[in-house]
């Protein structure tokens, strides 16, 4: 079994019930091809560095796979012809990193400013 980290960059107007139908429909996408989803990680509305279709911002969904090629060969066929998504990228790696959350805010950043 290959091992993938999968994101997603979604439109900034699409609402919150909208990414959750979206992230339920990625991932039945991989059950459905003999894989699974290890983690996935929502990390919310971030600024894009360009803007692409008119978006400056974008919500972003990251998958952790486990599965074999044929499922990343779905998923962005799909991907494509979504009218929701902006972007998205799939990247090999050879094991998860299951405990760093690098997009959760951090406490002690509000006393750093002051």
């Amino acid at each position: 079994m290959n091992l993938y980290e999968h994101t997603i960059v979604i439109r900034q107007d699409v609402g919150n019930a909208q990414i959750k139908k979206l992230t339920e429909k990625y991932s039945k996408i991989v059950e459905s091809n003999d894989g699974s989803v290890v983690q996935t990680e929502n990390w919310g509305l971030l600024n894009l560095s360009y803007i692409i279709k008119k978006n400056k911002k974008a919500n972003y969904i990251h998958f952790k796979i486990k599965g074999g090629g044929n499922i990343i060969k779905e998923l962005e066929k799909n991907e494509s012809l979504d009218q929701n998504l902006l972007r998205y990228m799939t990247v090999k790696v050879k094991n998860f990193d299951l405990e760093a959350n690098y997009f959760a805010k951090r406490e002690g950043k509000n006393e750093e400013r002051k």
